[in-house]
């Protein structure tokens, strides 16, 4: 499995995920909420013979980035955690907010982060600096 990076409006970004991010298989994985990019988001992919298996889309902010929502594969919790690293790494000196899927929980707890609310569906997690 390979990790790439690309900023929010990359071209090759919409190339490699949009088949995914208007499929409806996942779209409900992510409770029908839509995916969202633009110039402040930074998209982490896990590629496998060449097919994403994965994206992390981290909105950068002034002080903090926030994870608001994600794909992986037939729910592959290591895939997840290879993301979630390579977030984790590249943006060491911000803070990280994310919003977790109660399924996904204990990977992000695993990672560093931390509960401040729990909602039905939904943890909001924070990782500090």
């Amino acid at each position: 499995m390979q990790v790439i990076k690309l900023n929010g409006t990359e071209k090759k970004l919409y190339e490699l995920v949009a088949h995914l991010v208007m499929d409806s298989k996942v779209l409900k994985q992510n409770n029908n909420y839509p995916f969202r990019t633009s110039q402040k988001f930074v998209w982490y992919l896990a590629i496998e013979d060449e097919e994403v298996i994965g994206f992390i889309p981290l909105e950068c902010k002034k002080f903090e980035c926030v994870i608001n929502n994600y794909y992986v594969k037939d729910e592959n919790l290591d895939v997840l955690r290879v993301l979630l690293d390579e977030v984790i790494a590249s943006t060491a000196e911000k803070m990280l907010t994310a919003v977790v899927i109660i399924l996904h929980h204990e990977v992000f707890k695993e990672a560093g982060f931390t509960d401040e609310k729990v909602w039905t569906r939904y943890v909001k997690m924070r990782r500090e600096a």
